[in-house]
């Protein structure tokens, strides 16, 4: 049996958001976030399912903390709600949401667990929806406020933060395909929202920075391995807006302080543009970048697609897991390679990999998830020869512990590596569960 053995201090950790575990929506003086009212707008959300509930973490988060310690977790990154402790967005402070967040990292310091919040995950308060949102350049500086909160409130025991998860699932997903909060369909829309989502990345880093201290920050982006369907020159062209649309639009402003060239080239002057304090801001430097990866994509030339960019996707003959996306292990080496070349950040973090199959429990309860085991051992492998090549990744971060809400899909969709049923709230770790414990007590991958 072979051995491939991690770098020393290699961070292995689970990830998770609060939406999609914590329920308790409307407890303890929370506000309403974007996703309370999203899901219960008819059709949004499959089964009409909401995060109302989830997997109650909000209540169960000592015994959740006290599974990820069983299985030797390093480090767990968790979102913290925004409307659980600024309820209104601005203003007015819960002081019973900073509690919350308060004693959770209590809890995971007490079990040897490293805490990595993640300060926007989605799930904005409703108050600001409906003055502009993301789509209003000012949600950067309420964003700030927001940010010097958690700082203030939490910063002598927590050293590393993450400012925003994937902004073009926020960007893209929630303003021009509509398919998450606040559901907008509108391309101007989400290129604002790309551009206030820079700034609130900057100016939460320069807060942070303003209060002294050792403390490390970044940002996660979801990068996707994007390839042409074929050799032919329109194709490359395809994939190379591709990769500046889904893969450049954050990293290129944020280390080089400028939009992607194609994106200028195909947006023009729909792309807003910063004065240059704002790009000073936005370039503030970062400790390190969070990579979420999933998937690969295979697009064409398509300048019938109605799509800007003229790019269409070809569906690939690869096996998929059950969220349709095909399972390409060797994406996660090229995208971490190709973000330490270009854009050369001292340390890269896997904050996001997993992956949905179709779960089913045995007699007993137990899942043997071979699938899921299989997926993270062969991306794992994957990790282990960038790192080799020189690739800075310092850490992994499996998504998900907990089957949880899956935004749009509701709980039709399991990440987790324990299963929650959702009927009694029942946590049962699942084979990759095991497996993984293993992982981490060895700091090495052992395959056949």
């Amino acid at each position: 049996m072979a051995e491939k053995t991690f770098p020393e201090h290699f961070l292995w950790g689970a990830a998770t958001a609060s939406y999609q575990i914590e329920g308790a929506w409307n407890e303890d003086g929370k506000g309403p976030s974007i996703w309370d009212e999203f899901s219960r707008e008819p059709g949004r959300v499959a089964n009409g399912d909401t995060g109302d509930v989830a997997c109650d973490h909000y209540h169960r988060y000592q015994e959740d903390v006290q599974l990820m310690k069983r299985l030797g977790l390093k480090t767990y990154r968790f979102s913290i709600g925004w409307p659980r402790l600024i309820p209104q967005g601005s203003g007015a402070v819960n002081q019973a949401g900073v509690d919350f967040y308060s004693r959770l990292v209590d809890e995971l310091l007490a079990a040897g667990i490293q805490p990595v919040p993640t300060l926007y995950h989605w799930d904005m308060p409703a108050a600001l929806e409906p003055g502009g949102g993301w789509r209003n350049l000012e949600t950067a500086d309420r964003f700030a406020e927001y940010a010097e909160l958690c700082f203030r409130s939490l910063g002598d025991r927590v050293n590393t933060w993450i400012t925003l998860n994937e902004p073009w699932v926020v960007a893209h997903i929630g303003h021009v395909s509509g398919e998450h909060a606040p559901g907008h369909t509108n391309w101007d829309e989400g290129l604002q929202v790309g551009h206030t989502l820079l700034l609130a990345h900057g100016k939460a880093v320069e807060r942070l920075r303003a209060l002294g201290g050792e403390s490390r920050i970044g940002i996660t982006v979801n990068l996707t391995c994007i390839h042409p369907a074929s050799d032919s020159e329109a194709d490359r062209a395809a994939a190379a807006r591709g990769i500046a649309y889904n893969n450049e639009w954050f990293l290129t402003p944020i280390f080089e302080g400028e939009y992607p060239p194609l994106m200028r080239e195909v947006f023009q002057d729909r792309l807003p543009d910063f004065t240059a304090e704002q790009w000073k801001t936005v370039q503030s430097p970062t400790d390190f970048v969070g990579v979420n990866y999933y998937t690969r994509q295979m697009v064409c030339d398509g300048p019938s697609s109605g799509s800007p960019l003229g790019i269409d996707s070809v569906p690939s003959d690869g096996p998929k897991t059950a969220m349709g996306w095909e399972i390409y292990p060797p994406g996660i080496r090229e995208v971490t390679s190709w973000t330490y070349e270009k854009y050369g950040p001292t340390a890269i973090y896997i904050t996001e990999n997993g992956a949905a199959f179709e779960d089913e429990p045995d007699a007993s309860g137990r899942v043997e998830d071979e699938q899921r085991r299989r997926f993270v051992e062969a991306h794992l492998l994957e990790l282990h020869a960038a790192i080799a090549s020189g690739v800075p990744i310092k850490g992994y971060f499996l998504w998900s512990l907990l089957d949880n809400f899956e935004w749009a899909k509701g709980y039709d969709k399991r990440f987790g590596i324990v299963r929650v049923n959702y009927d009694t709230l029942q946590r049962t770790p699942k084979r990759t569960a095991d497996w993984y414990a293993g992982v981490i007590a060895a700091n090495a991958v052992k395959t056949d």
